[in-house]
């Protein structure tokens, strides 16, 4: 992690390079280290992170024509909401511009926004909230999740009415890509409910939006979703998305057990298909670490959710549909690990699918070895 902030300009001369999916598993990882070693430098790169994270993606990129905060504020006001304009992926070349016909290829390394991308910076950034009890990182994740769901949602309310939009342009005017992430309902649904749940325990729930409505949207919109897949990635997403919704019936926060009975089972079932195809028994040079990585960390989760069950909190005792679950799943875990001692070996890093992806494979792996600062919702306020 220390190498990654000097590579990539957080606490060197380096040129600055940000992306927003990799910093966010950046800031947890920092905050976990200080947990870890009691060193206050750590939460102190977390922290600087954040606010060049702001500085640099929320603004508009040097090669844009436009200039400033992509929200349209001023700069003193841009500074106090950095968030409320959304933030840019980081991509290496600039986003699509209007008119221009989409090229599925390109479209990857274009920049502009991403909804998953803006999930996981509100999730780092309620996270920093609960490291130093600072309500105004909660506010400035619940500035984004409200800028999102107006900007990322579409059509008419009542069932099967909304949907959501997989890219949008820097500003937030214009779609690029209109296809729907599968797990972006998902994703905004329990993020929405963590960050008012966060603001809450921080008694500043009245200061900043609220974000009911966008909890009804997705809520809708996960009701008619299909959950399972057999993506490495999007495996790993919904463990995490599993172990967050323990937590949060742990707090009251979410009612009954329907959701997280359908992560697991769906989890269940991805993973066999995983298993089967055996991606992660092919040589370095047709895998890709960070998405394995994913993975490895989503399967971490499946203990801390076992460990809840355990607990003493009425809340969450896990029926025994959850307990069956989570005993088919235990016997994954070892993958996980298979998963992160194959990437560990240097051999491995050699090779151009490592080095191409190296600040996001460095990264995640790194989540990978300290989970519980990315899964673990910090401790109680």
């Amino acid at each position: 992690m220390v190498g990654f902030a000097e590579r990539t300009g957080l606490n060197s001369k380096r040129p600055v390079r940000r992306y927003l999916w990799t910093d966010a598993f950046a800031v947890c990882n920092f905050l976990e280290l200080e947990r870890l070693t009691g060193e206050e430098r750590f939460t102190d790169l977390a922290l600087r992170l954040v606010e060049q994270v702001h500085d640099v993606l929320g603004r508009y990129r040097p090669d844009d024509p436009r200039s400033g905060w992509i929200s349209g504020l001023g700069e003193r006001e841009g500074e106090s909401h950095p968030t409320c304009g959304g933030l840019r992926i980081g991509k290496r070349l600039a986003e699509r511009s209007p008119g221009e016909p989409l090229d599925e290829g390109l479209e990857w390394d274009r920049d502009g926004q991403y909804f998953h991308y803006l999930t996981k910076w509100m999730h780092a950034l309620d996270q920093a909230s609960r490291a130093t009890r600072e309500p105004r990182y909660n506010l400035w994740a619940r500035e984004l999740a409200d800028a999102a769901h107006r900007s990322f949602t579409r059509g008419a309310s009542g069932p099967g009415g909304r949907r959501m939009v997989w890219k949008m342009s820097t500003d937030l005017s214009r779609p690029l890509v209109l296809s729907m992430g599968q797990h972006d309902p998902l994703d905004g649904l329990i993020t929405c409910i963590q960050l008012e749940t966060t603001a809450a325990l921080l008694s500043s729930s009245t200061v900043g939006p609220g974000l009911g409505e966008a909890v009804t949207d997705f809520a809708s919109m996960v009701e008619a979703m299909d959950v399972r897949t057999a993506d490495s990635l999007g495996l790993g997403g919904i463990l995490s998305d599993a172990c967050r919704v323990a937590q949060l019936m742990g707090r009251g926060s979410f009612e009954g057990e329907t959701l997280l009975g359908v992560l697991l089972a769906g989890a269940q079932e991805g993973l066999s298909e995983y298993s089967r195809r055996g991606g992660w028994q092919q040589p370095a040079s047709r895998r890709l670490a960070f998405r394995e990585l994913g993975l490895a960390i989503g399967l971490y989760g499946i203990e801390l959710i076992q460990k809840l069950g355990r607990g003493e909190n009425d809340r969450f005792a896990g029926g025994p549909g959850i307990r069956a679950d989570l005993e088919v799943l235990a016997s994954y875990v070892l993958l996980g690990s298979a998963i992160q001692s194959f990437w560990l070996d240097p051999e491995h890093q050699r090779g151009r699918t490592w080095s191409e992806h190296r600040d996001i494979n460095e990264v995640m792996l790194a989540t990978s070895l300290i989970p519980e600062g990315y899964l673990v919702m910090l401790p109680e306020i």
